[in-house]
């Protein structure tokens, strides 16, 4: 059996110096006044006083116990085998061999220390039935006996608080691990927040600054000839402005304690007023929707809003003025959303591959990663994206969303 490598704490050890101390006196005190009063057979002093060595060796042994739980048993086994083999009075000689068992039993490492309790007890058995073979009376067996049960009783004793002890230390354990896994599970929430917080603040960012952009552009040139188109203009980076600063309070709100000024997360219902933002922008929107058969999830709603907020902004950004067909398609199961466009009406093309540069596959290109968000979106639902150059040279983008969704919601 492995020692154990813990060390004892030092009053443990002197927990087990006193209990040593209060068995020898026992055994030796014990035997004595049986002795004086009943007599023996043969007395402690012969042999050199070794029947007294015996008790105090099997007494003073389970100081160590703890340490060495088998060493300590065999040796209180042999010395209570070779005391009563040499017919020594019967007496309370047997106190350190029952503490070694129970030892042995509560300290081992389960089976195996069962086992070798179980052969040594048996060895004692046979060993002091042989020796009681000629005890007169026969009545005085019945001691044989009794070492015998209160063996077999103080091994059942040391595995009942073993058990005991290796389920607490189980239970520990699976608290431990319980706790460790709510630690993990609220950092992946947090981290996921923190990934949705950032997809919101770029679709929001992005698709306010693109407009905004475009509008600035009309600004500066119609400034001097055309007054009106430039007032408009302004209101328009203004209202734009303002959603987003709105939108901006709405997504960040929830760093804060508060709900105060919180907006709900955009969704489908704002589309119009997306389409509308995009015609000001300069864009040529035709707008395919059909009603959905019944009211969409929330989080399938905010992700076609963001998606669709994603492209309609890459337009913007790559291509400017042009033709961009938007089109829902509300099925049964699934939520289909394709956002075309006709490309440069100068006629360059090279667009499409500043905007397919964004669908991660691509680890040296230094456009947006505005494609890559919504894959990941469409992803997060268990839904897929596809998006590629159209023959005539535009862009279609094309999203299938779950209407029963399969991944994390946003």
């Amino acid at each position: 059996m492995k020692r154990r490598a813990v060390p004892f704490p030092l009053r443990t050890v002197a927990q087990d110096v006193m209990l040593a101390l209060f068995v020898t006196v026992m055994q030796v005190q014990g035997t004595v006044a049986k002795v004086a009063a009943e007599g023996a057979p043969r007395p402690l002093t012969d042999f050199g006083n070794l029947g007294f060595a015996l008790l105090v060796v099997s007494g003073l042994v389970v100081t160590v116990r703890r340490r060495w739980p088998v060493p300590v048993f065999v040796t209180a086994a042999l010395a209570s085998l070779v005391y009563y083999g040499l017919d020594f009075p019967d007496g309370p000689g047997w106190l350190g061999l029952f503490v070694a068992l129970y030892t042995l039993a509560a300290y081992g490492d389960g089976r195996r220390s069962l086992v070798i309790a179980g052969v040594g007890t048996t060895a004692l058995a046979v060993g002091w039935l042989i020796d009681a073979d000629g005890i007169q009376p026969h009545a005085a067996i019945g001691w044989v006996f009794f070492r015998i049960g209160a063996s077999v009783m103080s091994a059942a004793l040391g595995e009942s608080v073993r058990s005991r002890r290796v389920i607490a230390a189980e239970a520990q354990e699976r608290a431990e691990r319980a706790e460790r896994t709510r630690e993990e599970e609220a950092r992946a929430r947090v981290d996921a927040e923190r990934l949705r917080i950032a997809r919101e603040v770029h679709d929001t960012v992005a698709h306010a600054i693109a407009i905004i952009n475009v509008q600035s552009g009309v600004t500066a040139h119609v400034l001097d000839k055309r007054p009106e188109r430039a007032r408009e203009a302004l209101q328009a980076i203004e209202q734009t402005s303002s959603r987003a600063l709105r939108e901006m309070r709405a997504i960040l709100g929830v760093l804060r304690d508060d709900s105060d000024g919180r907006l709900p997360h955009p969704g489908l219902e704002q589309i119009d007023e997306l389409t509308a933002k995009a015609r000001d922008a300069g864009l040529d929107v035709t707008l395919e929707a059909a009603s959905p058969a019944t009211p969409l999830p929330s989080a399938v709603g905010s992700a076609a809003y963001r998606i669709l907020q994603e492209s309609i902004t890459n337009v913007i950004r790559h291509v400017g003025p042009t033709r961009v067909t938007v089109a829902l398609n509300p099925g049964i199961d699934v939520l289909e959303i394709r956002v075309t466009d006709e490309g440069r009406r100068t006629g360059s093309d090279d667009h499409c591959t500043d905007r397919s540069s964004g669908n991660g596959t691509d680890p040296s290109a230094k456009a947006g990663r505005g494609i890559l968000g919504m894959r990941e979106r469409c992803q997060l639902l268990g839904g897929e994206l596809d998006a590629r150059p159209t023959p005539g040279g535009g862009f279609e983008v094309t999203a299938r969303l779950p209407l029963a969704p399969t991944g994390s919601r946003l």
